[in-house]
């Protein structure tokens, strides 16, 4: 289990560097490691492995006047971690909730995560919910339109469908999260809200502070 080092991090990067915590929640095995993996690495591993307690990965996005660090926190869908992630929700500024299309039970389950993000931060975060592995059409239960009025229902979510298998949309998610974090506005005449100025390849750096490999 990884525990935070802003210290140092704020150090290192100086005080230009702005820094949002994005905090991933869902089920056990919906993806939400998996989704953290192919944007981080753009890889995507076929052998599964429940994470531990709570994993922190870390990743700079650069833009035309600044960089901004996202602080990945991936957090444990099974119910003996359940007390570890209040905390950790807390002071985020994103919360990610993953649900599986092909797992009716884990889109059931969205409910109570949203109830659980508010509970700790009102409207004082934002919330995306991500129906992942959209590459099982075969085993798909829950459709896009479902994803859609689930996220409108909520008010104020947004709303994005994703392979993490197979990269599909796993950048875009990123970049409409960068778009809508706090001051994220007050440079759209550099091009953020015409989505072209994330590089999530090429000139992003990464680097993982974890106790296990999970």
């Amino acid at each position: 289990m990884a525990t935070s080092s802003t210290g140092g991090a704020a150090g290192e990067y100086g005080s230009s560097m702005r820094k949002f915590k994005l905090v991933f929640l869902g089920e056990q095995s919906v993806g939400k490691t998996s989704l953290i993996t192919r944007f981080m690495y753009d890889t995507f591993d076929v052998n599964y492995q429940a994470t531990i307690g709570i994993d922190f990965l870390s990743k700079t996005m650069y833009l035309d006047d600044r960089t901004v660090r996202l602080q990945l926190w991936d957090t444990a869908g099974q119910e003996r971690f359940r007390s570890l992630i209040p905390s950790y929700i807390r002071d985020s500024s994103v919360a990610i909730i993953v649900y599986d299309v092909t797992n009716r039970d884990s889109f059931k389950a969205t409910s109570k995560w949203v109830e659980d993000v508010r509970a700790e931060r009102g409207s004082e975060v934002i919330i995306a919910l991500v129906g992942n592995k959209t590459d099982m059409t075969d085993q798909r239960v829950v459709s896009t339109e479902e994803g859609e009025q689930r996220a409108k229902e909520y008010e104020n979510v947004m709303f994005v469908e994703t392979s993490a298998k197979a990269g599909h949309n796993v950048k875009n998610l990123f970049k409409k999260i960068a778009q809508a974090l706090p001051g994220m506005d007050e440079h759209a005449a550099d091009g953020i809200a015409s989505h072209q100025t994330i590089d999530v390849s090429a000139q992003a750096t990464e680097e993982k502070s974890s106790s296990c490999q999970c």
